[in-house]
């Protein structure tokens, strides 16, 4: 509460910013409890809705960019060395990029407001070349509807602002369980694909 009060704004951006690429604070604390100190007039609500919205799309573009970095070429590659452990074919690489071209708009603004989920999926995103314009439209639109729900919970909450977080967190770590069974459920029946180019 102290670092929020001290920095306005511009830590509400930070915290977002960082929540996003390695997120030691969830989202599910920031947004609320700047909402609250928004309540108690030591910030503007739309300041801070602002400034976590812009910190969290900062975040999103960061990821984006690895992926593009990546790429869907380097990561065939990787997975045709490393399959088993990326839990990915070469040929399932090729899928997810013609899912993306097909529907990632629209897997982009639903996977930005879903705990656990919501700061992974403009991996993906990149590494299929999303078009940027695209991806900033629906990032944009999902980021808006997060960080809103969240500010405006925290500010119409007050004091209990942290049962944003109570009923918020579970169902990121719900998420992330079911992430890690699944992934340890492909690695265990893994099989290398044959529909592999190259």
């Amino acid at each position: 509460m102290i670092a929020i009060e001290q920095t306005g704004s511009f830590g509400v951006f930070l915290l977002m910013l960082v929540d996003n690429i390695f997120p030691p604070i969830p989202s599910e604390l920031i947004m609320p409890l700047a909402g609250f100190a928004a309540a108690r007039g030591e910030l503007s609500l739309v300041g801070v809705f602002l400034a976590g919205s812009a910190g969290s799309l900062s975040g999103a573009l960061i990821w984006y960019g690895v992926g593009r970095w990546l790429g869907r070429e380097r990561l065939r590659r990787f997975a045709a060395r490393h399959g088993r452990w990326l839990t990915l074919s070469p040929a399932e690489v090729d899928r997810v990029g013609a899912w993306f071209a097909r529907r990632g708009g629209v897997t982009v603004l639903i996977g930005r407001v879903v705990p656990g989920v919501r700061s992974l999926i403009s991996v993906p995103a990149g590494v299929a070349a999303m078009p940027l314009t695209p991806f900033l439209v629906c990032s944009t639109l999902g980021t808006i509807v997060w960080t809103g729900l969240l500010t405006a919970a925290g500010y119409w909450l007050g004091e209990n602002y942290l049962l944003v977080g109570r009923f918020v967190e579970p169902i990121g770590n719900g998420v992330l369980i079911l992430a890690l069974v699944l992934y340890l459920y492909r690695v265990a029946t893994f099989e290398p694909g044959t529909g592999a180019r190259g």
